[in-house]
Parts: C-alpha cells; structure tokens; sequence
C-alpha cells in the first residue's frame, strides 16, 4: 500500500497532472507531424488570449509553446497527410485573429520521443 500511498501523494500534490495512454500516431493514420512557427500582429492581451483558446480548443494542435526568438508560439501538429495540413491552415490558422504568418518544418522521422522526465 505504500506504493498506493505515494502516488496519491503525488496526484494531491500535483506531481502527477493526469494519467494518460501513449498511442502510436502512424497506426491511426495520423502521418504527417508538423512543426510551426506561428507569429502574432501583435503582442496584446486579447490576441494572445484569444490565440491561446484557439490552440486549446483545436485537436490537432498537440503541442503549443510560447517561445523566444523570431516567432511567437511554436505549434506541433498532427494530420493525415500534407493535404489535411493545407486544409487545417486555411480553414482553422489562417482564420485565427491576430496571425501574422506561419512558417512551416516538415518532420522526417521522430529520432527521439520521451515522455518521461530526467528526474
């Protein structure tokens, strides 16, 4: 029970933010990966909030980091093929209020992906 015990230690704490199945994306015909870097006209609270709900409600954004340097947010996101990418950017990026452009880097091949952290 010790083990048990931890782990709920862990979950109160926040530790451990939620339990979750690691799915192979190739199986589910999910092919091509993306990565984005996604600039915004402007840097004011109700684009980057409004940017950040847009990110959140869609299902093919995996990954969204704010980060430094030339771009805003870097995006990671996952489709069928490049077409259903093309599709996502103007039907869904594109139309996103404040997106000032979008640069895209194609993913060959995953040569590393952990989930687990250098604890």
């Amino acid at each position: 029970m010790t083990v048990c015990r931890r782990i709920r230690e862990l979950q109160e704490r926040g530790v451990i933010r939620r339990w979750a199945a690691l799915l192979d994306r190739e199986k589910l015909g999910l092919h091509a990966c993306v990565l984005a870097n996604v600039s915004l006209e402007r840097h004011v609270e109700g684009v980057v909030d409004g940017f950040e709900r847009q990110v959140r409600a869609c299902p093919e954004i995996i990954e969204c980091h704010g980060i430094t340097g030339e771009a805003d947010y870097l995006i990671k996101v996952v489709v069928p093929d490049m077409k259903a990418y093309d599709r996502f950017l103007h039907e869904v990026v594109f139309r996103i209020p404040g997106v000032a452009s979008i640069r895209t880097n194609v993913v060959l091949r995953e040569v590393k992906y952990e989930t687990a952290l250098p604890i």
